[in-house]
C-alpha cells in the first residue's frame, strides 16, 4: 500500500483492523414454523411482570435525560446485596464495564490475562486498548489459578476471570480465587466476572463481594441480562473500591443507563420471587439436560449456569457443524462456539420445557440420521 493510498481516507489507529468483532449467537431460523432461541444464555420466563409495568410507566416521560449516577438504581442494588452503593457503578450492560476497566487500566504494550475459554470480549477490550491479550490454557475446561499465576510477568495489569465461565459453565472454588488473588503483585487489577452467579448453588463457590470489600485490587462484574431477563435493556452493575468507582466514573458517559434500563433495573431488584421462579427452572431442566444429553452419546461439561455445552462426535456425519444445521431446520437456534475453542460443541441455554425436550428428540434423532 503506497503513502498516497494510506492518506486518501481516515485510517483506523494501529490494532484496531486486528480486532475480531464479536459475534453475537443467531436469532433466527429461517423455513421453521417455530423458533426456540436458545444461542444468547437468556431467561426462558422473561422478566419480571414488575420490570414490564415500571418501563410502561416511564414510557410516558422519555424526553427528560435519566440521573446521570443511576442513584436509585444502585441504591437497590446496594439493598438486595447489603453492599454501599457509593462502591457501585451501573452500567450499558457488563461489558461496557470491561471495556471501561480495560480503557483505563491498561496502557499500550500492558498484558491482559484471560483463560483460553473465557468471553469473547475479554480479548476485544484488551486489544482496543491497545495491550498484548495473554491467553492461558484450562485444565479440564476449568479456569487453572497456577497456569495464571505463571502467565503474569512485569507487565502484567488486569487478570479478567469468568466466574462461572461462558461457555464451558464450569467455576472454581472461592479458596481458588483467594489463592489466585493473594499472588498477583497488588498493582494487577483482579475482574471477577459474575455475570451468572445468581444460577449458582453450590457451598464453596461465592461471586466475589467480600473479596472486593477487603482488597484495593479486586472488582465484581454482574448483569441484569441473564438472571432478570433484562438482555434487551443493557443493565450492568460493577462493585469495587473507591479509587477504582472514582476512575471509571471518570471515564463512562454521562448518562450510560437509560432511564427505562434504571427502572426496570429498580423493579426486577425488587421481585425476589421472579428470580427464584428462574433459579427453580433452571435447577431442574439443567439437571434433566445433564442426564439425557449423555444417554445419547454426547458428552457434556458439567455447568453451574444456564447453558450447557454439548460436544459432538468428530466424526463428520454427526459433527457441531452438522447438528448446529440440524437443529435450526427444526427451529432450535444453539450457538456455535469455534471461536471459544470448541469447534465441535455447541453451546445450548437451558429453554423451556418444550424447547429443551425438542432439543433432546431431534438430537436423537440426528445422531440416528
Amino acid at each position: 500500500m503506497t503513502k498516497a493510498t494510506d492518506l486518501s481516507r481516515p485510517q483506523p489507529r494501529a490494532g484496531v483492523m486486528d480486532i475480531e468483532a464479536y459475534v453475537p449467537g443467531k436469532s433466527a431460523a429461517h423455513g421453521a414454523a417455530k423458533v426456540h432461541k436458545l444461542s444468547s444464555n437468556e431467561n426462558p420466563l422473561g422478566s419480571s411482570p414488575k420490570v414490564v409495568e415500571a418501563v410502561r410507566e416511564v414510557a410516558g416521560r422519555l424526553e427528560f435525560y435519566p440521573d446521570g449516577a443511576a442513584t436509585r438504581l444502585r441504591e437497590a442494588i446496594g439493598q438486595a446485596h447489603g453492599l454501599n452503593p457509593a462502591n457501585i457503578v451501573c452500567s450499558n450492560g457488563s461489558d461496557e464495564i470491561l471495556g471501561l476497566l480495560a480503557q483505563t487500566y491498561l496502557s499500550p504494550g500492558d498484558e491482559a490475562i484471560f483463560t483460553e475459554h473465557g468471553f469473547l470480549v475479554y480479548k476485544i477490550y484488551i486489544q482496543a486498548a491497545g495491550a498484548v491479550p495473554v491467553s492461558v490454557r484450562e485444565t479440564e475446561e476449568r479456569a487453572d489459578v497456577d497456569a495464571i499465576l505463571a502467565a503474569v510477568t512485569a507487565k502484567t495489569k488486569i487478570v479478567f476471570l469468568a466466574n462461572p465461565n461462558n461457555p464451558t459453565g464450569t467455576y472454581l472454588p472461592f479458596e481458588e480465587v483467594r489463592r489466585l488473588h493473594a499472588s498477583l503483585p497488588k498493582h494487577v487489577l483482579l475482574v471477577l466476572d459474575a455475570a451468572y452467579a445468581e444460577y449458582v448453588r453450590r457451598n464453596d463457590y461465592e461471586a466475589g463481594v467480600e473479596l472486593v470489600g477487603n482488597a484495593q485490587n479486586v472488582v465484581m462484574t454482574r448483569t441484569f441480562s441473564k438472571i432478570h431477563g433484562l438482555g434487551g435493556l443493557r443493565i450492568g452493575w460493577m462493585y469495587g473500591p473507591a479509587h477504582i468507582v472514582d476512575a471509571i466514573n471518570r471515564m463512562r458517559g454521562p448518562f450510560n443507563v437509560n432511564a427505562a434500563a434504571i427502572e426496570a433495573g429498580i423493579a426486577a431488584m425488587g421481585d425476589r420471587a421472579h428470580v427464584e421462579r428462574t433459579v427453580a427452572h433452571n435447577e431442574r431442566w439443567l439437571s434433566w439436560l445433564a442426564g439425557e444429553l449423555p444417554k445419547l452419546g454426547l458428552r457434556v461439561t458439567p455447568s453451574v449456569g444456564n447453558f450447557i455445552l454439548i460436544h459432538f462426535p468428530e466424526a463428520e456425519k454427526h459433527s457441531a457443524a452438522r447438528a448446529d444445521a440440524w437443529l435450526s431446520e427444526r427451529g432450535y437456534i444453539l450457538r456455535r462456539v469455534a471461536a471459544y475453542g470448541f469447534p465441535n460443541a455447541l453451546r445450548m441455554t437451558v429453554g423451556t420445557e418444550e424447547a429443551n425436550r425438542g432439543v433432546v428428540a431431534a438430537l436423537a434423532d440426528f445422531l440416528k440420521s
